[in-house]
């Protein structure tokens, strides 16, 4: 039988990048089907989240990022740009934010088409992988491509049911905290959730006492 799981996750969060292609590899491996649902990050639910947090929150973060990703051999750059723009010395997040609504609105069209995690996979070795200008060209198209799916449909969705989307959205953070977390990347599994890049093997073994199998 195969096993679900959501996965909550955001274009913004370099741990959820970091998880996301173990994740993927896990659902190749074995009778595993994890759903992608994209949220929108904290920087757009609650603007002043970095303002509030510690001095040393942001440089912790950076450097234990850059070790996770060189210890699993992960791919790891700043991204060029951030999907969330924001002003460094302040942490003031700008009120125009050119990139991460239509990024999240493509992430839940491909997740109205099964592929979210796959795409969201695809997008995040472009925007935390080192790629420069990944929001430029044909990068996107490539990335929507290799996740068997057509950019040029998911803009056209993403500016006609832009809506509609962002209720779905909002209905994928709302589960999120009634699965008991607020964070991502939390992948839930039979309702139990499982937060973080490093909580991969705890969720697999939690899988595999309920009947998970390779394929």
């Amino acid at each position: 039988m195969t096993l679900t799981a959501d996965l909550f996750w955001s274009f913004r969060s370099p741990y959820s990048y970091l998880a996301t292609g173990r994740y993927r590899a896990l659902a190749a491996s074995h009778d595993l089907t994890i759903n992608l649902r994209p949220v929108y990050p904290l920087a757009i639910r609650q603007p002043d989240f970095f303002e509030r947090n510690h001095p040393n929150w942001l440089s912790y973060t950076m450097r234990d990022m850059i070790r996770v990703a060189q210890f699993h051999g992960i791919p790891f750059g700043p991204p060029r740009p951030d999907p969330i723009v924001q002003n460094v010395a302040t942490r003031a997040i700008a009120e125009e934010q050119p990139y991460i609504y239509r990024l999240t609105r493509l992430g839940q069209a491909a997740s109205r088409r099964g592929k979210s995690l796959a795409f969201a996979h695809e997008v995040g070795q472009l925007i935390w992988g080192g790629a420069q200008d990944w929001h430029l060209g044909d990068h996107l198209a490539g990335a929507a491509r290799r996740a068997g799916l057509d950019l040029a449909e998911l803009d056209a969705e993403a500016v006609r049911d832009a809506e509609s989307l962002d209720t779905e959205i909002a209905a994928n953070q709302l589960a999120l905290e009634l699965a008991g977390h607020w964070g991502v990347p939390t992948l839930v599994f039979d309702g139990e959730p499982f937060f973080g890049q490093d909580r991969i093997e705890l969720a697999k073994w939690r899988m595999e006492q309920k009947g998970l199998r390779a394929r």
